[in-house]
């Protein structure tokens, strides 16, 4: 028996009602297609619920925390709520702070700005650029690309143990790869961290979307996360974790909101109380629209039960891992193996095809969106594919520079919204594609891979 026939009927549900689901797209071969939205990776489409409340809410939109108005009133009681819907849904410990921001990248430069003075960073190469590259100003220990969880687990023992032992120190590792999906072993990474006197971060943007993500059951100290990765748009992210080093640090931006009293000194300058709370890094008008359509993105996916939801979930992954394997010119691409859990995320290079040719093809024949390239995780992904580019095909990959070999890879990824249909087409373009060819020429445009008019 195949993995995808042994799920439940109760479990390949339907999906959930998201934005877009309707739209037609052109082919370049004639005709139209529904689109097949398979690049929940980089921005997952709204759910429906997420769109239909913050439509609700938009007439009664006003100014935070500034307002003796009801408008104003009813935004700020909106807005703090919407904090505690969040924290609810992270599982976060009665003195955590949670702080709105932008996206994962702005919460973890958040973060590397409130390290105390003197702090080791120690981040594995396989993370995203998101939580690779903010901690620039402290003392950096990249850690090589580990290929089991076990492995993980024991570089990070063996990094931990050399380090001094007597000053600050912060892991940051992601929960699920944006490159493979694989699920990283973030529970045993956090003993290890704290049985060396560090602290942790978790970069949560490719997990929370998937699966159930809690502070306290982790037992990690902060999770980062992105509203439009959670099927909520309108750029809002979230930090959310212990409140000492946010609180001793620095605001973040320095302004409104982010100031307790504001007075003249007798030289002449002006002497600044900030506050202690979230509201330390939240200075201007905060984006109400962001952080509510993350809490309702939250409560949506609470509603519908992740049980529910990672059951799908699986029912879809095998049903891409499945087809993918009877397509012997398909080399999936992974750290830790087949077997190894992941989320709705795979990676994977065509023989004899550029990647951004095959994706160029998906989209402008068969109306599927994937993403190709290195995906923002260079290292990763150059670890991964080696000395096999795959340079062949008519375009080169968008990140490639002149005379630089065309180092690329294509990703497709799913949720909650995607429906079954979308996927086999997937599997059945992939199939034709390496079978026939492309029905089509394409060029490179403006470092794009494009049809050929």
């Amino acid at each position: 028996m195949s993995v995808s026939t042994a799920v439940s009927a109760q479990s390949v549900c339907a999906p959930l009602p998201v934005l877009g689901r309707d739209v037609t797209v052109p082919l370049v071969t004639g005709g139209e297609v529904a689109y097949a939205a398979l690049d929940y990776a980089a921005s997952a489409p709204a759910l429906q619920r997420v769109w239909d409340d913050v439509a609700a809410y938009a007439p009664y939109y006003g100014s935070v925390h500034r307002g003796a108005g009801y408008l104003s009133q009813l935004s700020t009681d909106l807005f703090e709520n919407a904090r505690r819907t969040v924290a609810e849904f992270l599982g976060c410990r009665p003195d955590d702070q949670l702080v709105f921001t932008r996206s994962t990248t702005d919460s973890l430069n958040l973060l590397a700005r409130a390290l105390p003075a003197g702090c080791q960073v120690f981040v594995f190469e396989t993370e995203h650029h998101a939580s690779l590259l903010p901690w620039q100003d402290a003392r950096v220990s990249y850690l090589d690309a580990p290929r089991t969880p076990g492995q993980a687990v024991r570089t990070l023992e063996r990094a931990l143990a050399e380090r001094d032992p007597h000053g600050p120190a912060l892991v940051c590792v992601t929960g699920a790869s944006n490159v493979t999906g694989e699920l990283w072993p973030v529970r045993e990474l956090a003993a290890v961290a704290h049985a060396h006197g560090a602290r942790i971060v978790l970069d949560a943007a490719q997990l929370a979307p998937h699966h159930p993500v809690s502070v306290h059951d982790l037992d990690v100290d902060w999770i980062a996360f992105s509203g439009h990765k959670l099927y909520a748009p309108f750029g809002s992210g979230v930090l959310a974790g212990r409140a000492d080093w946010l609180r001793a640090a620095e605001p973040y931006l320095a302004g409104g909101g982010a100031s307790r009293r504001v007075t003249r000194r007798e030289d002449g300058g002006v002497a600044v109380e900030w506050h202690d709370s979230a509201a330390r890094h939240e200075a201007g008008s905060p984006n109400v629209i962001g952080a509510y359509a993350i809490a309702a993105a939250c409560k949506a996916l609470t509603e519908a039960g992740f049980e529910t939801l990672v059951a799908r979930e699986r029912h879809l992954i095998a049903k891409v891992r499945e087809g993918l394997a009877e397509v012997p010119e398909v080399r999936v691409l992974s750290l830790f193996g087949d077997d190894a859990p992941r989320v709705g995320v795979l990676s994977f290079v065509v023989e004899g095809w550029n990647s951004s040719h095959f994706a160029a093809a998906l989209s402008a024949e068969y109306g599927i969106g994937v993403r190709d390239g290195l995906f923002c995780a260079h290292p990763l992904v150059r670890t991964l594919l080696g000395s096999d580019p795959g340079t062949q095909g008519e375009c080169g990959a968008p990140e490639a520079a002149p005379g630089e070999k065309s180092l690329n890879a294509i990703r497709v990824s799913f949720g909650a919204g995607t429906p079954d249909e979308h996927v086999e087409r997937f599997v059945t373009a992939v199939r034709e594609l390496v079978a026939d060819g492309a029905k089509w020429s394409y060029r490179t445009e403006d470092g794009r891979c494009v049809p050929a008019v």
